[in-house]
């Protein structure tokens, strides 16, 4: 699969379940991507890291955001060139195109590379968010250029219609278009029902707008990891 826009061309390989995103770049254009997710990359090309927008920009990105301090940048050289981008999980790689009236708000985490004209900041996702367990801030792009976010699992997509909703489980969000709207609410209005589920809390997103979400849970395999270190298992 491949997204092209202007001279880059995005290719996805290996999805849905170890996917790598190997960004194709004219002559002299740069790609940003997160640290440390370079894989492989074509020998003239160049790598750059920095705090990107400064150092109080760049803390509150990777402190309140989840991301890395630094950003990334890779530079083709004057015949062009290319690089693999690789998450740090198994799962798929999705590209989604921002502009300037369709920002995407992007759960901790999913970053993976954007183009440069993509803006990245973060935003107080509220309350809910924080309570639902993802940090309180969301990652928000803005501007105009292609995302490439990485998901745990594989990546589904719903376009929801204008009052049209679907619920979620908090762990299982990944990106959300400005224009969805999320609530947060018990699964269950019985918390007892809601204990012997396993189920907590859930997201509630009403549209217009996009909304994507990913089919594994990150801390779960965190919890199976620490449940059978040695000394821990029962």
């Amino acid at each position: 699969m491949s997204a092209t826009v202007g001279a880059v061309e995005i290719q996805i390989r290996h999805n849905p379940s170890f996917s790598v995103a190997r960004i194709l770049l004219g002559p002299g254009e740069p790609i940003r991507a997160e640290s440390g997710a370079m894989m492989a990359m074509a020998v003239d090309t160049s790598l750059d890291a920095r705090i990107e927008g400064g150092l109080m920009k760049g803390l509150k990105r990777s402190v309140l955001g989840g991301e890395s301090l630094f950003i990334t940048t890779a530079t083709a050289g004057p015949q062009g060139g290319w690089i693999d981008l690789a998450p740090s999980l198994p799962g798929d790689v999705a590209v989604a195109t921002i502009t300037p009236d369709a920002p995407l708000l992007v759960q901790r985490g999913s970053f993976l590379a954007a183009e440069q004209g993509v803006e990245i900041d973060t935003k107080w996702g509220g309350m809910r968010n924080l309570i639902g367990g993802e940090g309180g801030f969301l990652l928000r792009a803005s501007g105009q250029g292609e995302i490439v976010l990485s998901t745990y699992g594989a990546l589904d997509r719903f376009q929801l219609a204008a009052g049209q909703q679907v619920v979620v489980d908090t762990n299982h969000m990944v990106a959300f278009s400005e224009s969805v709207t999320m609530e947060l609410r018990k699964a269950s209005e019985s918390a007892w029902k809601s204990m012997k589920s396993g189920e907590g809390l859930v997201f509630v997103f009403t549209g217009p707008g996009e909304l994507m979400m990913q089919s594994r849970n990150p801390d779960e395999i965190v919890r199976y990891i620490a449940a059978n270190m040695p000394g821990n298992r029962a």
